[in-house]
């Protein structure tokens, strides 16, 4: 680990949404106020709404830490379930008993606790993430959940937090009832190359760390380039950075730590099948025997199955390529489609 050799306290990029390591950027800060500002004035229905990784349930485990004096709060998960299931989760994590009871039973025993804390003075609080997983009917209990209320206010404010799919299935006509009582809406964006910058100082200041500056400049415009200022990305990237500093014992992360980094990340050198072939591919298996295919889409780079250069080929032993054509010539389909049958026997009895 690399903790004592950077002087920190604890890991400052874990996995875990911890709400002390919550940075809050200006759209950050825009949405948990409104959030904060729904509960407060008891709005009912809220949303939160934003793409994987931008740090969703951080923020929520820090707004549901500004009431955890005031008002009883369940945060909930199981996302995958159906209505029945969706009672018994929330009633477990109350701590109410619920036994065999059928779904009926358990929507009046929700009920009956609502007015018992609405006449101790406390709010009620659900926030259920990852709620674009949430099957229609599900949706539509917990819609019927924000019946529940006195002629002065609701006993319950329910918040849905999930990723972009979720406002297309309140976009659905079938949850109409529902879209129309979700009376805010927030999300959350991408960190500029300042707004990462200050994230990952913000980070490493609450796990200890006193040293100077550890990503230099370019370091760090190199860091939010290839994160695409994802929180999550981030996390998993700056962790990795330290990992290696450590070993090579270099207190500063540069540039060349930055790129190798980045080599080691990159998810694109382990697909099964380069995208150029593969599209070479596809529009050879879908067009016509009179198609056209241009000899770049199915040769890659010098030294890759497809088309290697004239200097490798001989390397690969993949036989004779087929004729080079002029810059604005092609391949016809035939042609294209020998080529690759010569380059699949070539690699069958080398295997063999």
């Amino acid at each position: 680990m690399f903790l004592k050799f950077f002087g920190l306290r604890e890991q400052p990029f874990g996995v875990t949404p911890d709400p002390r390591y919550l940075y809050l950027s200006p759209a950050h800060r825009e949405a948990l106020a409104s959030l904060f500002y729904g509960i407060e004035v008891g709005r009912g229905f809220l949303a939160l709404i934003a793409k994987p990784g931008m740090g969703k349930t951080t923020l929520l485990f820090h707004l549901l830490e500004k009431f955890r004096r005031t008002a009883r709060t369940v945060l909930l998960f199981q996302t995958q379930c159906t209505s029945r299931e969706f009672m018994r989760f929330l009633m477990s994590e109350l701590g109410y008993e619920t036994a065999d009871h059928d779904f009926v039973r358990m929507h009046e025993e929700f009920n009956r606790h609502l007015v018992q804390e609405a006449r101790a003075g406390n709010r009620f609080i659900i926030v259920v993430d990852e709620a674009q997983n949430l099957d229609p009917s599900v949706l539509e209990t917990i819609r019927l959940l924000s019946d529940f209320e006195t002629p002065q206010a609701k006993l319950l404010q329910i918040v849905l937090a999930g990723q972009p799919e979720l406002a297309d299935k309140l976009a659905s006509r079938n949850l109409a009832q529902l879209r129309q009582r979700i009376s805010l809406v927030s999300g959350l964006e991408q960190l500029s190359v300042d707004d990462t910058r200050n994230y990952i100082q913000h980070r490493l200041r609450v796990a200890g760390y006193e040293g100077e500056r550890l990503f230099t400049p370019q370091a760090l415009a190199d860091t939010a380039d290839f994160t695409e200022g994802i929180p999550r990305n981030i996390n998993s990237f700056c962790f990795n950075a330290m990992s290696l500093a450590c070993a090579l014992r270099q207190p500063i992360i540069d540039a060349s730590i930055v790129r190798e980094v980045i080599s080691d990340l990159d998810i694109s050198q382990h697909v099964s099948q380069p995208p150029a072939q593969e599209r070479a591919v596809a529009r050879m298996a879908t067009g016509s025997e009179d198609s056209r295919v241009d000899y770049e889409w199915v040769t890659a780079r010098p030294g890759e199955i497809l088309g290697p250069s004239p200097e490798t080929r001989a390397d690969a032993q993949l036989g004779p390529s087929p004729r080079r054509k002029g810059k604005d010539e092609c391949l016809t389909l035939s042609e294209a489609r020998a080529f690759l049958e010569q380059i699949t026997r070539s690699l069958g009895d080398r295997q063999s």
